[in-house]
Protein backbone atom coordinates (compact mmCIF):
# COMPACT_ATOMS: atom_id res chain seq x y z
CA UNK A 1 0.00 0.00 0.00
CA UNK A 2 0.87 3.24 -0.70
CA UNK A 3 2.91 4.96 2.14
CA UNK A 4 2.01 8.58 1.45
CA UNK A 5 -1.25 7.62 2.06
CA UNK A 6 -1.41 5.65 5.07
CA UNK A 7 0.69 8.52 6.32
CA UNK A 8 -2.26 11.13 5.51
CA UNK A 9 -5.08 8.59 7.40
CA UNK A 10 -2.37 8.69 10.41
CA UNK A 11 -2.25 12.55 10.35
CA UNK A 12 -6.36 13.34 9.44
CA UNK A 13 -7.29 13.67 13.49
CA UNK A 14 -4.40 16.44 13.70
CA UNK A 15 -5.01 17.90 10.29
CA UNK A 16 -8.77 18.28 10.51
CA UNK A 17 -9.59 20.15 13.53
CA UNK A 18 -7.63 22.85 13.94
CA UNK A 19 -8.78 24.55 17.68
CA UNK A 20 -7.66 25.37 20.84
CA UNK A 21 -4.78 26.13 23.72
CA UNK A 22 -3.49 27.18 28.02
CA UNK A 23 -3.30 28.99 30.93
CA UNK A 24 -1.35 31.59 32.90
CA UNK A 25 0.88 30.50 35.73
CA UNK A 26 4.00 32.50 36.99
CA UNK A 27 6.64 32.23 34.81
CA UNK A 28 9.95 33.82 34.43
CA UNK A 29 10.19 37.86 32.93
CA UNK A 30 9.64 38.06 29.84
CA UNK A 31 12.46 38.63 27.13
CA UNK A 32 10.81 41.65 25.22
CA UNK A 33 8.17 43.64 27.59
CA UNK A 34 4.40 43.36 26.06
CA UNK A 35 3.38 46.31 23.60
CA UNK A 36 1.29 49.03 25.50
CA UNK A 37 -2.43 48.65 24.10
CA UNK A 38 -2.67 51.66 21.41
CA UNK A 39 -5.55 53.77 21.73
CA UNK A 40 -9.17 52.89 20.86
CA UNK A 41 -7.79 48.88 21.52
CA UNK A 42 -10.02 46.57 22.48
CA UNK A 43 -10.14 44.80 26.48
CA UNK A 44 -8.91 41.60 26.63
CA UNK A 45 -12.11 39.69 25.54
CA UNK A 46 -14.40 41.55 24.04
CA UNK A 47 -16.25 40.46 21.92
CA UNK A 48 -16.10 36.64 23.30
CA UNK A 49 -19.21 35.38 24.88
CA UNK A 50 -19.05 34.03 28.49
CA UNK A 51 -18.59 30.27 29.05
CA UNK A 52 -21.52 28.37 29.04
CA UNK A 53 -20.95 25.02 31.12
CA UNK A 54 -23.94 23.29 30.00
CA UNK A 55 -23.63 23.77 26.31
CA UNK A 56 -19.78 22.86 26.91
CA UNK A 57 -20.56 19.11 28.60
CA UNK A 58 -23.57 18.80 25.58
CA UNK A 59 -20.67 19.02 22.78
CA UNK A 60 -19.86 15.57 23.56
CA UNK A 61 -22.34 12.61 24.01
CA UNK A 62 -22.10 10.25 27.16
CA UNK A 63 -18.81 8.54 26.57
CA UNK A 64 -17.41 5.79 26.32
CA UNK A 65 -18.90 5.10 23.21
CA UNK A 66 -18.01 3.61 19.79
CA UNK A 67 -15.78 6.55 18.79
CA UNK A 68 -14.67 7.84 22.17
CA UNK A 69 -14.02 6.29 25.55
CA UNK A 70 -13.02 9.26 27.10
CA UNK A 71 -12.12 13.06 26.63
CA UNK A 72 -10.81 16.44 28.70
CA UNK A 73 -11.18 20.51 28.46
CA UNK A 74 -9.48 23.02 30.14
CA UNK A 75 -10.54 26.61 28.86
CA UNK A 76 -8.87 29.45 30.94
CA UNK A 77 -8.37 33.33 30.24
CA UNK A 78 -9.54 36.37 30.95
CA UNK A 79 -12.60 35.69 29.25
CA UNK A 80 -13.00 32.97 31.44
CA UNK A 81 -12.07 29.41 32.74
CA UNK A 82 -13.76 25.93 33.08
CA UNK A 83 -13.04 22.25 33.08
CA UNK A 84 -14.60 19.09 32.82
CA UNK A 85 -14.08 15.56 31.88
CA UNK A 86 -16.09 12.79 29.89
CA UNK A 87 -16.25 8.79 30.07
CA UNK A 88 -13.78 6.71 31.95
CA UNK A 89 -9.90 7.44 32.44
CA UNK A 90 -9.57 3.16 32.73
CA UNK A 91 -12.13 0.91 30.71
CA UNK A 92 -11.00 -2.17 33.54
CA UNK A 93 -11.26 0.12 36.91
CA UNK A 94 -13.85 2.92 36.07
CA UNK A 95 -11.47 5.53 37.71
CA UNK A 96 -12.29 9.11 36.38
CA UNK A 97 -10.35 10.98 33.95
CA UNK A 98 -7.32 13.14 35.49
CA UNK A 99 -8.26 16.54 33.81
CA UNK A 100 -4.21 17.28 34.86
CA UNK A 101 -2.47 14.13 33.97
CA UNK A 102 -0.74 13.42 31.13
CA UNK A 103 -1.06 12.53 27.65
CA UNK A 104 0.65 12.22 24.10
CA UNK A 105 0.37 15.28 22.32
CA UNK A 106 1.71 13.84 18.30
CA UNK A 107 1.93 17.16 16.54
CA UNK A 108 2.14 19.61 19.03
CA UNK A 109 5.30 19.18 20.14
CA UNK A 110 6.40 20.44 16.53
CA UNK A 111 5.44 23.40 18.63
CA UNK A 112 8.36 22.82 21.15
CA UNK A 113 10.79 22.05 17.59
CA UNK A 114 10.12 25.45 16.28
CA UNK A 115 10.49 27.39 19.36
CA UNK A 116 14.13 25.85 19.81
CA UNK A 117 14.68 26.74 16.32
CA UNK A 118 13.75 30.39 16.53
CA UNK A 119 15.63 30.72 19.64
CA UNK A 120 18.34 29.86 17.88
CA UNK A 121 17.83 32.17 15.28
CA UNK A 122 17.87 34.66 17.66
CA UNK A 123 20.77 33.61 19.16
CA UNK A 124 22.60 34.12 15.78
CA UNK A 125 23.41 30.42 15.73
CA UNK A 126 21.80 29.66 12.34
CA UNK A 127 19.63 31.97 9.85
CA UNK A 128 15.91 31.41 9.41
CA UNK A 129 16.29 32.44 5.51
CA UNK A 130 19.95 30.70 4.69
CA UNK A 131 19.64 27.30 3.36
CA UNK A 132 18.87 23.68 5.09
CA UNK A 133 22.10 22.57 3.22
CA UNK A 134 24.22 24.47 4.39
CA UNK A 135 23.35 23.39 8.36
CA UNK A 136 23.27 19.61 6.94
CA UNK A 137 24.83 18.91 4.33
CA UNK A 138 24.70 15.89 2.45
CA UNK A 139 21.09 15.11 4.32
CA UNK A 140 18.87 16.20 1.76
CA UNK A 141 19.31 14.43 -1.55
CA UNK A 142 21.21 16.49 -4.02
CA UNK A 143 20.02 18.14 -7.01
CA UNK A 144 17.33 19.58 -4.61
CA UNK A 145 17.44 23.54 -4.61
CA UNK A 146 17.91 25.37 -1.39
CA UNK A 147 15.67 25.17 1.33
CA UNK A 148 15.41 27.61 3.91
CA UNK A 149 15.31 26.59 7.72
CA UNK A 150 12.12 29.40 7.57
CA UNK A 151 10.50 26.91 5.02
CA UNK A 152 11.14 24.12 6.81
CA UNK A 153 8.98 25.58 9.91
CA UNK A 154 6.21 26.80 7.55
CA UNK A 155 5.76 23.96 5.70
CA UNK A 156 6.68 25.52 2.64
CA UNK A 157 9.51 23.37 1.89
CA UNK A 158 7.92 21.37 -0.87
CA UNK A 159 9.67 18.37 0.77
CA UNK A 160 8.11 14.99 -0.32
CA UNK A 161 6.15 12.66 2.12
CA UNK A 162 9.22 9.72 2.13
CA UNK A 163 9.18 6.42 1.85
CA UNK A 164 9.07 5.24 5.63
CA UNK A 165 7.34 1.95 6.63
CA UNK A 166 7.01 3.02 9.78
CA UNK A 167 3.46 4.17 9.60
CA UNK A 168 2.13 0.99 8.56
CA UNK A 169 -1.03 0.07 6.71
CA UNK A 170 -3.10 2.39 8.62
CA UNK A 171 -5.11 0.34 10.16
CA UNK A 172 -6.02 -0.32 14.14
CA UNK A 173 -4.61 -3.72 14.24
CA UNK A 174 -1.45 -3.14 12.21
CA UNK A 175 -0.67 -0.16 14.95
CA UNK A 176 -1.76 -2.66 17.94
CA UNK A 177 0.62 -5.30 16.39
CA UNK A 178 3.26 -3.02 15.88
CA UNK A 179 3.18 0.13 19.14
CA UNK A 180 6.45 -1.18 20.19
CA UNK A 181 7.72 -0.60 16.87
CA UNK A 182 10.32 2.70 15.90
CA UNK A 183 12.50 4.12 13.26
CA UNK A 184 15.43 6.79 13.99
CA UNK A 185 15.34 10.56 12.44
CA UNK A 186 17.78 9.60 10.27
CA UNK A 187 15.98 6.57 8.62
CA UNK A 188 12.65 8.35 8.17
CA UNK A 189 14.16 11.61 6.30
CA UNK A 190 16.59 9.07 4.67
CA UNK A 191 13.45 7.72 3.30
CA UNK A 192 13.07 10.64 0.81
CA UNK A 193 15.97 9.46 -1.33
CA UNK A 194 14.78 9.11 -5.28
CA UNK A 195 11.60 11.46 -4.28
CA UNK A 196 10.87 14.26 -5.78
CA UNK A 197 9.90 17.90 -4.00
CA UNK A 198 5.81 18.31 -4.08
CA UNK A 199 6.72 22.02 -5.43
CA UNK A 200 9.08 24.76 -6.19
CA UNK A 201 10.04 25.66 -2.42
CA UNK A 202 8.24 28.64 -1.27
CA UNK A 203 5.44 28.97 -4.07
CA UNK A 204 2.77 26.85 -1.43
CA UNK A 205 2.23 25.57 1.80
CA UNK A 206 1.47 21.48 2.44
CA UNK A 207 1.72 20.06 5.87
CA UNK A 208 4.34 17.70 6.37
CA UNK A 209 6.00 16.11 9.44
CA UNK A 210 8.82 15.65 7.69
CA UNK A 211 9.83 19.14 7.85
CA UNK A 212 10.11 18.81 11.27
CA UNK A 213 11.85 15.54 11.46
CA UNK A 214 14.65 17.90 9.42
CA UNK A 215 14.15 21.03 12.03
CA UNK A 216 15.03 18.06 14.65
CA UNK A 217 17.70 17.33 13.19
CA UNK A 218 19.14 20.55 12.17
CA UNK A 219 18.58 21.54 16.32
CA UNK A 220 21.39 18.73 16.92
CA UNK A 221 23.64 19.79 14.15
CA UNK A 222 24.02 23.21 15.24
CA UNK A 223 24.12 22.72 18.84
CA UNK A 224 25.84 19.59 19.07
CA UNK A 225 23.70 18.30 21.67
CA UNK A 226 20.64 15.70 21.14
CA UNK A 227 17.44 17.08 20.69
CA UNK A 228 15.71 16.39 24.38
CA UNK A 229 18.42 18.30 25.61
CA UNK A 230 17.95 21.23 24.17
CA UNK A 231 14.09 21.28 24.65
CA UNK A 232 14.59 20.03 28.53
CA UNK A 233 16.90 23.32 28.95
CA UNK A 234 15.31 25.62 27.12
CA UNK A 235 11.97 24.98 27.51
CA UNK A 236 10.82 22.37 30.08
CA UNK A 237 13.64 23.26 32.74
CA UNK A 238 12.79 27.25 33.06
CA UNK A 239 9.07 27.02 32.49
CA UNK A 240 8.73 24.31 35.12
CA UNK A 241 6.63 21.60 32.88
CA UNK A 242 6.65 18.94 35.45
CA UNK A 243 4.75 17.16 33.08
CA UNK A 244 6.48 17.36 29.91
CA UNK A 245 8.79 14.93 28.68
CA UNK A 246 11.03 13.86 25.18
CA UNK A 247 10.86 10.00 25.79
CA UNK A 248 13.10 7.85 24.00
CA UNK A 249 11.97 5.73 21.28
CA UNK A 250 12.18 2.75 23.47
CA UNK A 251 10.65 3.88 25.99
CA UNK A 252 7.20 3.12 26.33
CA UNK A 253 5.99 4.13 28.91
CA UNK A 254 3.41 6.79 30.30
CA UNK A 255 2.97 7.85 33.92
CA UNK A 256 -0.25 9.40 35.09
CA UNK A 257 -2.14 9.21 32.08
CA UNK A 258 -4.99 11.22 31.91
CA UNK A 259 -6.84 8.23 30.69
CA UNK A 260 -5.69 5.01 29.16
CA UNK A 261 -6.30 4.64 25.78
CA UNK A 262 -8.00 1.87 23.48
CA UNK A 263 -8.13 1.09 19.52
CA UNK A 264 -10.83 -1.12 18.51
CA UNK A 265 -9.81 -4.18 16.58
CA UNK A 266 -11.70 -6.92 14.40
CA UNK A 267 -12.16 -10.30 16.27
CA UNK A 268 -13.53 -13.89 15.28
CA UNK A 269 -16.48 -14.29 13.34
CA UNK A 270 -17.14 -10.35 13.08
CA UNK A 271 -16.42 -9.25 16.57
CA UNK A 272 -14.23 -6.52 18.18
CA UNK A 273 -12.26 -5.89 20.66
CA UNK A 274 -10.41 -2.86 22.79
CA UNK A 275 -6.76 -2.77 22.93
CA UNK A 276 -5.50 -0.99 25.52
CA UNK A 277 -2.53 1.42 23.57
CA UNK A 278 -1.48 3.72 26.20
CA UNK A 279 2.19 1.92 25.78
CA UNK A 280 3.36 2.80 22.60
CA UNK A 281 6.99 3.81 21.06
CA UNK A 282 6.90 7.70 21.16
CA UNK A 283 9.50 7.26 17.83
CA UNK A 284 8.13 10.79 15.86
CA UNK A 285 10.32 12.39 18.95
CA UNK A 286 10.58 15.73 17.43
CA UNK A 287 7.83 15.50 14.81
CA UNK A 288 5.29 14.12 17.58
CA UNK A 289 6.62 12.37 20.37
CA UNK A 290 6.47 14.28 23.49
CA UNK A 291 4.41 13.78 26.52
CA UNK A 292 2.53 16.74 28.31
CA UNK A 293 -0.39 17.71 30.43
CA UNK A 294 -2.64 20.32 29.98
CA UNK A 295 -1.68 22.56 32.75
CA UNK A 296 1.84 22.08 31.13
CA UNK A 297 0.90 22.93 27.48
CA UNK A 298 -1.30 25.85 29.34
CA UNK A 299 1.78 27.37 30.89
CA UNK A 300 3.95 27.36 27.55
CA UNK A 301 2.16 28.42 25.35
CA UNK A 302 1.16 31.43 27.77
CA UNK A 303 4.75 31.96 27.94
CA UNK A 304 5.59 31.46 23.89
CA UNK A 305 2.04 34.25 23.49
CA UNK A 306 4.02 36.93 25.75
CA UNK A 307 7.22 37.13 24.23
CA UNK A 308 8.62 35.15 27.09
CA UNK A 309 10.63 32.63 25.02
CA UNK A 310 11.37 34.28 21.90
CA UNK A 311 13.09 38.01 21.08
CA UNK A 312 10.78 40.17 19.27
CA UNK A 313 12.31 39.22 15.84
CA UNK A 314 11.48 35.65 15.87
CA UNK A 315 8.20 36.50 17.89
CA UNK A 316 6.89 38.50 15.07
CA UNK A 317 7.41 35.35 12.49
CA UNK A 318 5.60 32.75 14.75
CA UNK A 319 2.43 34.77 13.90
CA UNK A 320 3.17 35.30 10.45
CA UNK A 321 1.50 33.16 7.89
CA UNK A 322 3.21 33.21 4.58
CA UNK A 323 0.33 34.45 1.67
CA UNK A 324 0.95 31.39 -0.39
CA UNK A 325 -1.83 28.48 -1.94
CA UNK A 326 -2.36 25.06 0.48
CA UNK A 327 -0.93 22.25 -2.04
CA UNK A 328 -3.22 19.45 -2.28
CA UNK A 329 -3.43 18.93 1.38
CA UNK A 330 -6.67 19.60 3.97
CA UNK A 331 -5.01 20.89 6.92
CA UNK A 332 -6.08 24.35 6.58
CA UNK A 333 -9.43 23.37 4.44
CA UNK A 334 -11.05 21.69 7.03
CA UNK A 335 -11.01 23.73 10.40
CA UNK A 336 -15.41 24.65 10.57
CA UNK A 337 -14.48 28.08 9.08
CA UNK A 338 -11.69 26.58 6.87
CA UNK A 339 -9.33 29.03 4.37
CA UNK A 340 -10.33 29.05 1.15
CA UNK A 341 -7.30 27.07 0.18
CA UNK A 342 -4.36 29.32 1.47
CA UNK A 343 -1.70 28.65 4.02
CA UNK A 344 -2.60 28.70 7.48
CA UNK A 345 0.99 27.93 9.00
CA UNK A 346 3.32 30.57 10.64
CA UNK A 347 6.73 29.28 11.80
CA UNK A 348 5.53 27.19 14.24
CA UNK A 349 1.94 27.65 14.81
CA UNK A 350 -1.60 27.56 13.23
CA UNK A 351 -4.13 29.82 12.39
CA UNK A 352 -7.74 29.46 12.33
CA UNK A 353 -11.16 31.25 12.51
CA UNK A 354 -13.53 29.75 14.60
CA UNK A 355 -17.26 31.50 14.19
CA UNK A 356 -15.15 34.52 13.26
CA UNK A 357 -12.75 34.16 16.05
CA UNK A 358 -9.04 34.26 15.50
CA UNK A 359 -7.09 31.40 17.14
CA UNK A 360 -3.37 30.44 17.29
CA UNK A 361 -2.12 27.13 18.10
CA UNK A 362 -1.89 23.68 16.74
CA UNK A 363 -3.22 20.27 16.85
CA UNK A 364 -1.66 16.97 17.48
CA UNK A 365 -2.60 13.10 17.37
CA UNK A 366 -1.18 9.90 18.11
CA UNK A 367 -2.95 6.27 18.12
CA UNK A 368 -5.70 6.83 20.61
CA UNK A 369 -5.29 10.49 21.14
CA UNK A 370 -6.35 13.90 18.96
CA UNK A 371 -5.29 16.98 20.74
CA UNK A 372 -5.97 20.40 20.74
CA UNK A 373 -4.60 24.00 21.85
CA UNK A 374 -4.99 27.39 20.64
CA UNK A 375 -5.95 30.55 21.75
CA UNK A 376 -6.71 34.00 21.08
CA UNK A 377 -3.68 36.10 20.30
CA UNK A 378 -4.22 38.65 23.66
CA UNK A 379 -4.85 35.13 25.43
CA UNK A 380 -8.36 36.14 26.89
CA UNK A 381 -9.50 32.59 25.94
CA UNK A 382 -7.41 29.74 25.89
CA UNK A 383 -8.71 25.90 25.61
CA UNK A 384 -6.43 22.70 25.87
CA UNK A 385 -8.46 19.22 24.77
CA UNK A 386 -7.81 15.44 24.78
CA UNK A 387 -9.79 12.61 23.24
CA UNK A 388 -9.56 9.29 23.03
CA UNK A 389 -10.54 7.93 19.84
CA UNK A 390 -11.08 4.09 19.41
CA UNK A 391 -10.18 4.49 15.56
CA UNK A 392 -7.66 6.22 13.07
CA UNK A 393 -10.38 7.14 10.73
CA UNK A 394 -10.98 10.57 11.80
CA UNK A 395 -14.73 10.11 12.79
CA UNK A 396 -14.00 12.21 15.83
CA UNK A 397 -13.60 15.17 14.76
CA UNK A 398 -17.42 15.97 14.39
CA UNK A 399 -17.12 16.07 18.51
CA UNK A 400 -14.15 18.54 17.88
CA UNK A 401 -15.97 21.07 16.16
CA UNK A 402 -18.98 20.46 18.25
CA UNK A 403 -15.94 21.55 21.16
CA UNK A 404 -15.00 24.28 18.93
CA UNK A 405 -19.00 25.89 18.54
CA UNK A 406 -19.37 25.37 22.27
CA UNK A 407 -16.83 27.41 23.90
CA UNK A 408 -16.21 29.75 20.74
CA UNK A 409 -19.86 29.85 19.70
CA UNK A 410 -21.31 31.67 16.71
CA UNK A 411 -22.94 35.16 17.93
CA UNK A 412 -26.65 35.61 18.06
CA UNK A 413 -28.39 38.96 16.46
Amino acid sequence: MNTTVNRARWARPAAAGALLVALTAGLAAPAVAAEPAGPGAKAPGAGLPPLDGAAIRRALPALPNADLTSALLRVSGSAGGFETTWGSGDLTTGRPVDVDGRFRIGSISKVFTATVVLQLAGEHRLDLDAPVQRYLPGVLPAGWPPITVGQLLDHTSGLPNGTSGAWGDGTNAWFVEHRAQSVTPQQVVASMAGESLRFEPGTAQQYNGMNTFVAGLLIEKVTGHGYAYEVQNRIIRPLGLRDTAVPAASDLRLARPAARVYLTVPGPDGTSRQEDVTEQSPWPWAEGGLISSAPDLDRFFTALFKGRLLPRAQQQRLFTVPDVPNHENSHCSTTPDGNGGRACMSEGLEHVQINGVDLWGKTGSRPGYTNGVFATKDLSRKIVYSLNPTGVGGANMSYVFGLADAVFPAATS
